[in-house]
């Protein structure tokens, strides 16, 4: 039965269960393209930038990754709060580095946030906003 014991110890403290969000210590997200108060015809490219930080798919908690959302209209999510997921707030669960937008014409603001493998943010200290005017 000592045996038994310490397998029931074993599994009380769970890493999976806790939740393991760490945030990272440094580094920083920002968008390669478009430029901040660019005019693009839609759909357009954006290229999301990373340093210090790597990108992998969602449902991995890896310590010092994430993947990438982009909030329309919005600022940036609160840390260890779930990005929404709606028409305004898109996850790019797969890892994905770059994607095409396709945007109604007008003037918007778009907030890219990295958040943890279980899509909880890392707030601020890793978003970036630009304006962009859709043609």
């Amino acid at each position: 039965d000592h045996g038994d014991g310490a397998d029931h110890d074993h599994d009380h403290g769970d890493p999976a269960e806790a939740g393991a969000f760490v945030m990272p210590e440094s580094g920083r997200v920002f968008f390669v393209e478009p430029a901040d108060g660019a005019t693009v015809k839609s759909p357009f490219k954006v290229v999301f930038g990373v340093e210090e930080v790597g990108v992998n798919p969602a449902g991995e908690l890896v310590a010092n990754t994430g993947h990438h959302h982009i909030v329309i209209n919005g600022g940036p999510v609160p840390v260890e709060q779930i990005v929404p997921a709606d028409d305004n707030n898109i996850h790019y669960g797969a890892g994905q580095t770059e994607t095409d937008l396709t945007l109604e014409p007008g003037e918007y603001t778009l907030t890219m946030q990295l958040a943890a493998g279980i899509h909880r943010s890392y707030g601020e200290k890793f978003a970036a906003t630009i304006k962009v005017t859709v043609e």
